[in-house]
């Protein structure tokens, strides 16, 4: 009898009256029996013969803790591909946001020059509006000169009306002045040319008075379209820069601030600007609607210069070239004591000897040893707006130094209150800490479009 017919006969022995559980046990031995069937191995040493039995049980376990080593393995392998695939496709994308970056600045730039073009061609075309009025004002005088004409020959027909009579009267004494009959008729001829040359200046008169309107009615017309035509381009170049004004507050509400504090705050505008459009009502006179929508114009381009230069102070790129968040803004468990604490800024894991870049034009403020950041750079951006960067090794700046956006100022290390390299990032406004990666997606809108 084999120890697995043994085995059996005990089995069978003591259970007389089978339970649930030693049913479902039964059950499956019986399925592992199947798969794995009850060996044994004998084996000699020091002269000693020794079985070494392998119970369907024992094999199904041996099998199974196989299978979770193997399938651990496979899930931890899987997991550090995905995760170098992931950062190669980060890096990719921050390229891509840079060059996208440089193409809007050349595009703004471009915008610019050509606004101004459009300025020089309306201060032109208002030049010449000017001098069209002038001529308007030179026609009504001259048409105030044809309305005393008119009077003239108005009082030259009462005159030859009062000699039509008297020549009446003298040709009813004719019969008794016969003396003086012929002198009288070289008088009637001289007072009859000069009726004539009277009429043939009022028909002349006439005429140029008619040429005269018709010559206004068409100065008015070409007024009339100019202005149209002005209008239309002012209307234009103001909905042009509502929308770029538009765009602009919205990037800067995306990053957490509020516009009026971050322009009054700002040390290069001479003057804020801001509120509502309401436009501007015209004085009646020539091209005067036009007039009040150029300044109206004139007022917006001056607001967008504003929020333009607030605009470039603003951080809103990623000090590294490649990096991954190793800690966020706000409420998080110390990493040294493991206590609930407050991080002001957020920490960025990239390669051990990653250059850091300034994120936004500034002048460096501190530049030195700073507690529990180590070595640590601040830049003053100006508008209120400081960038810090921590925990460096390496410090590549100088305090009162001017830096440009991407100039490299440091290197990530691991000084000061630190558990590894990293990069410690945060951005203050008037003092107060934001959260960075409100900056950083907010330039990644900008980048898209």
């Amino acid at each position: 009898m084999t120890a697995e017919k043994r085995h059996k006969d005990t089995n069978n022995a003591g259970a007389k009256r089978p339970s649930v559980v030693s049913k479902i046990l039964h059950w499956g031995d019986e399925r592992l029996r199947v798969f794995f069937p009850y060996k044994q191995f004998v084996y000699r040493t020091q002269g000693r013969v020794k079985c070494l039995n392998l119970t369907p049980r024992i094999q199904g376990g041996m099998a199974g803790v196989v299978m979770i080593i193997g399938g651990w393995v496979a899930f931890t392998s899987g997991s550090m591909m995905l995760h170098e695939m992931e950062l190669a496709a980060k890096d990719a994308q921050i390229a891509d946001v840079r060059v996208a970056y440089r193409s809007l600045m050349s595009e703004v730039a471009d915008y610019q020059k050509r606004f101004s073009g459009v300025v020089h061609n309306l201060e032109q075309n208002h030049a010449m509006m000017l001098e069209l009025a002038g001529q308007n004002n030179k026609l009504q005088k001259d048409l105030k000169t044809l309305t005393k004409s008119r009077k003239a020959r108005a009082e030259i027909e009462s005159s030859r009306a009062a000699m039509t009579a008297r020549l009446g009267d003298v040709e009813s004494q004719m019969q008794s002045l016969a003396q003086r009959n012929f002198s009288l008729k070289d008088d009637m001829t001289t007072i009859e040319s000069d009726l004539q040359d009277a009429l043939s200046q009022r028909n002349t008169a006439l005429m140029e008075s008619t040429q005269m309107r018709r010559d206004i009615r068409v100065l008015e017309n070409k007024l009339v379209n100019l202005e149209e035509k002005e209008n239309t381009t002012v209307e234009r170049l103001t909905d042009q820069a509502e929308v770029f004004i538009t765009n602009l507050e919205q990037l800067i509400e995306m990053a957490g601030l509020d516009v009026e504090d971050l322009m009054a705050g700002d040390d290069d505008l001479v003057a804020g600007q801001g509120g509502p459009f309401i436009e501007l009502q015209g004085d009646g006179r020539p091209a005067g609607r036009l007039k009040s929508k150029l300044q109206n114009l004139e007022n917006r381009l001056a607001y967008s210069d504003s929020l333009q230069t607030v605009v470039k102070k603003i951080p809103f790129a990623v000090p590294l070239q490649g990096y991954y968040l190793t800690s966020k803004f706000g409420k998080r468990r110390d990493p040294k004591n493991r206590k609930w604490s407050m991080h002001y800024g957020v920490d960025f894991g990239s390669s051990p000897r990653a250059a850091v870049s300034v994120t936004a034009p500034g002048k460096v403020t501190y530049a030195g040893w700073k507690g529990s950041f180590g070595k640590l750079v601040e830049v003053d951006h100006g508008a209120g707006i400081k960038t810090r960067y921590g925990h460096l090794s390496k410090i590549n700046v100088k305090k009162g130094q001017t830096v440009s956006f991407g100039d490299k100022i440091g290197v990530i290390g691991n000084t000061g209150r630190s558990t590894g390299k990293h990069l410690h990032y945060e951005v203050l406004f008037r003092d107060k800490g934001i959260d960075p990666m409100k900056f950083i997606k907010a330039g990644r809108y900008v980048f898209k479009e």
